[in-house]
């Protein structure tokens, strides 16, 4: 009796780590992160649109998209098939080319570099004033929209294929905008 219940012990045991790396791996997802240039470089070959991750290090929100939200399958899987993906540090010290100007931090002090530091020229540029702020760009690197705090992956899917597919053009209003959201059918799963 004793050998059989060490026996059905190991089977339930061997189940349980089964069925926990299936729902991990089920979850996890990997987004092909490149950097800001990489992804510039990348729209010369292959235009696509760009979703730029501004986050900080600081930002529990920012923490949140990235286990929530960017690891969701459906969201990695669409957002690499569609768009070039970036993460930039807002208050980084990172030096970038865009647009024939070069962008930096030159008030970054690293003795913050895990606290809050002094906003990056690029987060200046594209206005980004909340963390995290998604920044979508089209395939001439122009802004569509800075989509502004924590997004699930319904509430990103909406915009990620509204813009994929150029509706925002349409919408001249925010009633217009209201009667896209109400009709739109979600896919991405929690």
């Amino acid at each position: 009796m004793k050998f059989d219940s060490k026996i059905n012990m190991k089977k339930l045991g061997i189940v349980l780590i089964l069925v926990t790396l299936t729902f991990a791996n089920v979850k996890a997802q990997k987004i092909n992160w490149v950097s800001f240039e990489e992804a510039i470089e990348l729209q010369q070959k292959k235009p696509k649109k760009i979703m730029m991750d501004m986050y900080t290090v600081w930002c529990g929100p920012c923490k949140m998209l990235d286990r929530n939200t960017f690891q969701n399958k459906d969201v990695a899987n669409y957002v690499n098939a569609n768009y070039y993906a970036v993460k930039f540090n807002a208050e980084g010290n990172d030096k970038v080319s865009f647009k024939g100007k070069l962008y930096s931090n030159p008030n970054y002090n690293p003795a913050k570099a895990k606290k809050r530091n002094s906003a990056h020229q690029l987060a200046r540029y594209f206005r980004v004033s909340a963390y995290p702020t998604i920044i979508f760009l089209d395939e001439n690197s122009d802004l569509i929209h800075p989509l502004v705090g924590y997004q699930t992956p319904q509430k990103l899917e909406l915009y990620l294929k509204m813009f994929k597919k150029d509706d925002h053009k349409d919408l001249s209003s925010q009633e217009a905008f209201n009667a896209y959201f109400t009709e739109f059918k979600a896919e991405f799963k929690q």
